[in-house]
């Protein structure tokens, strides 16, 4: 999968561009369809990948085949005898599904699968030095909160609506039902 590098982790194919993800998807289906993604770690590509492409039902799939194929009862990844890739890669994916921030702009649940209808999350932080916290509900956010590392200007996105927030160092802003 490392040809799909420009998607995940660069940021070279986004969602300006989506000739290109259509062709980073193309390449995601062939791929699957002819055996790929049966490992830890290429479970773990998967993750990053669909989540990037906004596609959280198959970025919860991979998760699924990760979960349930690749990691033995301790959580630690299998790739006879162990490999720690897998572990790294998927709680990079998850983070990638809950919050983005690759092209400038902070989004939020932009790959939410839609079998997690609720829940809450806090912690993540956006470049810029963004701490992102989260609660949503039957996939709406309910509650958002930004704490600045380093002041300035951010701009919020959820589902084509956007907030702009200008910062202070340290400042907690909450934002309900964004």
């Amino acid at each position: 999968m490392s040809h799909l590098f420009a998607l995940h982790p660069g940021r070279q194919i986004n969602k300006g561009i989506p000739e290109l993800q259509a062709a980073a998807r193309k390449s995601l289906e062939f791929r699957l369809a002819n055996g790929g993604g049966h490992t830890g770690w290429s479970a773990a590509w998967l993750v990053n990948l669909w989540a990037r492409l906004g596609d959280g039902n198959n970025a919860n799939k991979a998760i699924d085949v990760l979960l349930t194929k690749c990691t033995s009862p301790n959580f630690f990844d299998l790739h006879p005898p162990f490999q720690i890739d897998g572990n790294f890669g998927a709680t990079a994916g998850i983070a990638e599904m809950l919050l983005q921030s690759h092209t400038g702009d902070i989004e939020l649940l932009p790959a939410l699968p839609t079998a997690w209808t609720t829940g809450k999350i806090s912690g993540l932080v956006a470049r810029g030095g963004f701490v992102i916290g989260m609660e949503w509900k039957d996939g709406s956010l309910t509650k958002v909160t930004v704490q600045s590392r380093n002041g300035g200007p951010c701009t919020l996105k959820f589902q084509g609506m956007m907030k702009r927030l200008d910062t202070k160092p340290g400042r907690l802003i909450t934002i309900k039902d964004m």
